[in-house]
């Protein structure tokens, strides 16, 4: 492995405001703060994934405006090997309105995909050698549902290692699934997908068999203060939590993905992956803003080395032998 991981994925402006508590329908609150930076799942994960060590190459779509203009300088400076960066004439720059509030830091987005849902056919063709020239493709689903498939089409004919977040949930076929090699959803998205309501380890365990059957051949449910599943057609794996204490959990699953793909790209396995990629996280949400959030390589692996459990608790072996 190269360690070569190439995402395509949102850019979005983040506007975010910090409370006391969400507000009720038609109540105003005064924040308690605010900021404005960038953001997307697709610029957040490819900023994880070059901060936990990995070549990225990123690919997105922008406006012809102000926030376009802001999105261009930003990634420019990030570090990134490569920016493939399209601009769209008729839609804006996607953008996201945030609420982080109480003392879990939980969060409320409503997001304008804008642009990000404007990848044409021939953008995606001429995005083939970066694909076939990546060890990971990194794909989310706030862009267009076409461009991702095709995409997904490309990095399979190229041997390319897909991982597909399938995140914010949009309904998605079983034969698309079956081209993903890691699925990567949270509990929210694998109950939308299974029709199985999550509620622990053992309720995850049933929703990750359903996706087997669907197609998907490895998954890693993430489970919040519960942890994660990772599941493959033989075993299944517990990840344990790392314990934080979170003051924004906006990037928390894009700074698990992120990690994961780099550290696979670098020749990790699954299981390193994944552990990796949660200690990674778990330093990201105990900082305020998804993108500047992201943690070093080093500052997660020393969290990493702190944790009791240095490998993930076997919950299963072989269950489907």
């Amino acid at each position: 492995m190269k360690g070569k991981v190439c995402v395509f994925g949102s850019f979005n402006l983040d506007v975010v405001a910090g409370m006391t508590r969400f507000p009720l329908p038609g109540e105003s609150l005064i924040a308690q703060h605010s900021m404005m930076g960038p953001g997307g799942k697709g610029a957040n994960q490819a900023t994880a994934a070059l901060r936990a060590g990995a070549r990225v190459h990123y690919i997105g779509k922008v406006g012809n405006d102000d926030f376009g203009t802001f999105a261009r300088r930003h990634l420019e400076k990030t570090g990134f090997d490569a920016i493939t960066l399209f601009t769209c004439k008729e839609k804006p720059t996607g953008n996201a309105l945030i609420y982080v509030a109480g003392n879990d830091a939980e969060n409320m987005i409503s997001v304008y995909p804008g642009a990000n849902l404007t990848v044409s056919a021939a953008e995606v063709t001429r995005c083939q050698p970066t694909v076939a020239a990546a060890d990971i493709l990194l794909v989310q689903l706030e862009n267009n549902l076409s461009a991702i498939t095709r995409m997904i089409d490309n990095a399979r004919a190229a041997n390319t290692f897909v991982i597909l977040n399938p995140a914010p949930f949009q309904k998605i076929s079983d034969r698309l699934l079956a081209k993903v090699d890691l699925l990567t959803p949270n509990s929210t998205e694998a109950t939308l997908l299974t029709g199985v309501t999550i509620t622990d380890i053992s309720c995850a365990q049933r929703a990750a068999e359903i996706l087997h059957r669907k197609g998907a051949r490895q998954v890693i449910i993430t489970l919040g203060t519960a942890g994660a599943l990772l599941s493959t057609e033989n075993q299944q794996l517990r990840i344990p939590l790392f314990p934080a204490t979170p003051q924004d959990t906006t990037g928390a699953g894009d700074a698990f993905n992120g990690a994961l793909a780099a550290r696979l790209a670098a020749g990790e396995s699954l299981e390193q992956a994944a552990l990796f990629a949660a200690a990674f996280a778990s330093v990201c949400v105990e900082r305020a803003g998804a993108a500047h959030s992201m943690p070093s390589y080093a500052e997660a692996l020393s969290r990493l080395h702190a944790h009791p459990e240095c490998q993930p608790n076997l919950l299963a072996e072989d269950v489907k032998a």
